[in-house]
């Protein structure tokens, strides 16, 4: 099935080159972007990239989506020069992002006039693991839809969990992973910051933390990165702080309307909010550590 099997990125980021990198390994993946540079460098990874999206989508077994929210989704897929219209009966749409439940009841329905099914598979493990292969993917969708996406998941993921069958399944678990990523990144920022304001050496802690029971992966992973926040270029941009901004968002929509109370998440994104205000929007989510300690203490 593989060596006849068309799956088409739309949107080459950060995530979306790693990923389509990782599927032409075995697949063939055609490949859109708005901007120019993003094409280039898909072309150079043997990657086949199209002028339209639309262009891009045809004759695709899959279409693979790296949407920033909702609203993006609903414009790449109906909006002027949307792709849906162009898909054959039977394709199937993954949604790799995390955009909250709210837009899947709406997208599911207007595929099905389309006869196309979208397979919720929000995914998480950042660009060096979507390049490997290494993600952690959740998937809510059909079982026949699943079959259909199969060979693009299982190159992409090293764990893939089936949530549910139906589309929204994967986005509500990725709200709750995504909770303990924001509150995960700010705490380990905080700690960070405490420690150079009692004149730690910050590496050295970071070490001795990571060893013992305060470990997590995102203090490992975001650990360096918080270090170097204060240097001149800051640390590189691997994700970005608004998408927190975003992510936390959907949290706090998902435990009101739940009538849960989630006060650790709430203060998170408070401090993510105050990032994007004093200008880290763009910067690495790493960053955060600037809003608790604007400046570095030790030397």
């Amino acid at each position: 099935m593989t060596s006849n099997y068309t799956v088409t990125v739309l949107g080459l980021g950060a995530m979306g080159l790693p990923m389509a990198t990782r599927l032409a390994s075995q697949l063939t993946v055609h490949g859109f972007d708005i901007a120019e540079p993003r094409l280039k460098l898909a072309e150079e990874a043997g990657i086949a990239t199209f002028a339209t999206a639309r262009e891009a989508a045809k004759g695709a077994d899959a279409v693979l989506l790296a949407v920033r929210n909702g609203e993006q989704l609903n414009d790449v897929l109906f909006g002027q020069g949307g792709v849906a219209s162009v898909l054959e009966p039977g394709a199937v749409v993954i949604l790799g992002s995390t955009v909250g439940t709210e837009a899947i009841p709406a997208t599911v329905e207007k595929l099905a006039e389309y006869g196309v099914e979208l397979v919720d598979a929000p995914l998480s493990g950042g660009p060096k693991r979507a390049g490997e292969g290494d993600l952690l993917i959740v998937v809510g969708a059909s079982p026949e839809a699943r079959a259909k996406a199969a060979p693009a998941l299982e190159l992409l993921a090293s764990t893939l969990t089936v949530v549910g069958d139906k589309p929204g399944d994967g986005q509500a678990l990725k709200t709750v992973n995504q909770l303990l990523c924001g509150v995960h990144i700010a705490a380990a920022a905080e700690a960070m910051a405490l420690a150079d304001a009692l004149g730690l050496d910050q590496a050295k802690t970071l070490a001795a933390l990571e060893a013992g029971a305060a470990g997590s992966f995102m203090l490992s992973n975001r650990g360096p990165r918080i270090l170097e926040a204060y240097t001149e270029e800051g640390a590189e941009v691997l994700s970005r702080l608004d998408i927190f901004v975003k992510d936390m968002g959907i949290v706090g929509k998902a435990t009101r309307a739940a009538g849960l109370a989630a006060p650790v998440a709430a203060a998170a994104e408070q401090l993510y909010l105050l990032g994007q205000a004093q200008g880290l929007a763009a910067a690495d989510d790493s960053a955060v550590i600037k809003v608790v300690a604007p400046t570095k203490r030790t030397k």
